[in-house]
């Protein structure tokens, strides 16, 4: 487990299916900039059953409150095999859960759990530039804006623009 000061991140566990499978499927609650991608139950369950959500180069946590309420989760996972970074991805889910720091402490403990664990010189975010809250937490978090990347992102029947963002090992780590 990884703890900050008004959360912790800790893996997935069985008791947490059901209740992350029905925010999985429930698509409207992303908001206007997660993506919409589903899984079938069967599919969800055998992948926690085969690896948890936790392997070497992706893992999932969940983000919870000091009593175990479920917040949201956080995702990293290798962008291309040639370049040396991974991407994180994080939703927090209730709405009224939103905009009180809980994602950026989420970005902060996990940014710095695998700068120490993994052999990765960077950790990248890619944002719609309409997020201001995901920009706004790049920035907290010391991410640098790198540049646009035109139509990447296949989101809601069209094209749109990407800004991605990156942190360095060096950013974070100091010797």
């Amino acid at each position: 487990m990884l703890k900050g000061k008004s959360i912790t991140l800790r893996p997935v566990l069985d008791t947490d299916l059901d209740q992350l499978y029905s925010i999985h499927i429930d698509i409207d609650n992303r908001g206007d900039f997660f993506p919409r991608g589903l899984l079938s139950q069967p599919a969800f369950q055998k992948q926690f059953q085969e690896t948890g959500f936790w392997s070497k180069d992706e893992g999932m946590l969940v983000i919870v409150s000091p009593d175990d309420t479920l917040l949201g989760h956080i995702e990293f996972f290798k962008t291309v095999n040639y370049l040396n970074e991974y991407e994180l991805s994080y939703q927090v889910y209730a709405p009224e859960h939103r905009g009180k720091g809980v994602a950026t402490e989420a970005v902060q403990l996990l940014v710095r759990y695998v700068f120490e664990n993994k052999q990765v010189n960077r950790i990248r975010l890619v944002i719609h530039p309409d997020n201001a809250a995901s920009r706004r937490l790049a920035e907290k978090c010391g991410f640098q804006h790198e540049g646009t990347a035109r139509e990447a992102w296949y989101h809601k029947g069209k094209h749109q623009d990407v800004e991605i963002y990156a942190v360095l090992h060096d950013d974070v780590i100091t010797s």
